[in-house]
């Protein structure tokens, strides 16, 4: 089995950037897609980012395009989110997660999870 682990997150204050990471050990990485969802609290969990097997293509929810990118090296077993503009709005627990069949925008679709990083962007 798969195991994601975050790193990256922090404080920011509103207009700057985070990049975080995922760090992905066990079966071969480049068999999984990627993605990344947040939650803040009080709210569902929701779709942020997600990029096929190869990294040829990405998704992005209305909310996050043209402000977060997700990229993967295959090599190192990593997938990262640049995020840049950020808003308070996007202060939430980032995760990051796996799956094997097929790039997907719903969280119950993905079967392994990381334990989140928090991010808190401030006005």
């Amino acid at each position: 089995q798969a195991q994601l682990v975050e790193s990256g997150g922090g404080w920011v204050q509103a207009g700057g950037s985070l990049r975080l990471s995922c760090a992905v050990s066990g079966p071969t990485f480049s068999n999984y897609y990627m993605a990344w969802f947040r939650q803040a609290p009080g709210k569902d969990r929701e779709f942020v980012a997600a990029i096929n097997r190869s990294g040829g293509s990405t998704y992005y929810p209305k909310s996050v395009k043209g402000r977060f990118t997700i990229s993967r090296d295959n090599a190192k077993n990593t997938v990262y989110l640049q995020m840049n503009s950020l808003k308070p709005e996007d202060t939430a627990v980032y995760y990051c997660a796996a799956k094997t069949r097929g790039v997907s925008d719903i969280s119950d679709r993905y079967d392994y999870w990381g334990q989140g990083t928090q991010v808190t962007v401030s006005s």
